[in-house]
């Protein structure tokens, strides 16, 4: 998997250069804006079996995202969905309040082809939603009652 082609490009080369280029839709976020929220991008795990990838999957309960913690709301979860042998992430899914703006760091790593290891390595603000992303691409290689330390 390589990272896609913004579709304004591809609408550009294709007006210009006469090239029949598809847009690439698989980085697309879906939100459904119900308490909590419901946002996924890219493929589910039943969707990779179905097309024959091989996939890991973590789920993340927000009784371990810090944010959750302290606003006592920790009913849902932060899902993401890899490539087995690579980890590439391949497809996410966020239900949490505010989950349509979590699901934007999923939608960045599906479409420049990051691994759970390289969003586990980055940095997120802490005390934030949008740290659950990271620490549950942590969940790959880790214990996830170690993964945070403050907010209980």
């Amino acid at each position: 998997m390589l990272p896609r082609e913004l579709p304004t490009n591809l609408a550009a080369r294709s007006a210009l250069d006469g090239a029949d280029l598809k847009v690439d839709f698989t980085a697309v976020p879906r939100i459904i804006f119900t308490t909590p929220n419901v946002a996924a991008v890219g493929l589910t795990d039943g969707q990779a079996n179905a097309q024959g990838i091989r996939c890991a999957c973590r789920v993340l309960p927000l009784s371990a995202v810090p944010r959750a913690l302290v606003n006592r709301d920790t009913g849902g979860f932060v899902k993401i969905v890899a490539e087995q042998a690579s980890r590439w992430i391949i497809g996410a899914t966020v239900v949490a309040d505010g989950a349509g703006d979590v699901i934007l760091a999923a939608v960045y790593a599906i479409q420049s082809g990051l691994t759970t290891d390289q969003v586990a390595s980055t940095w997120a603000p802490y005390l934030t939603f949008t740290e659950g992303f990271r620490l549950a691409a942590q969940t790959f290689t880790r214990d996830v009652s170690k993964l945070s330390c403050c907010a209980a």
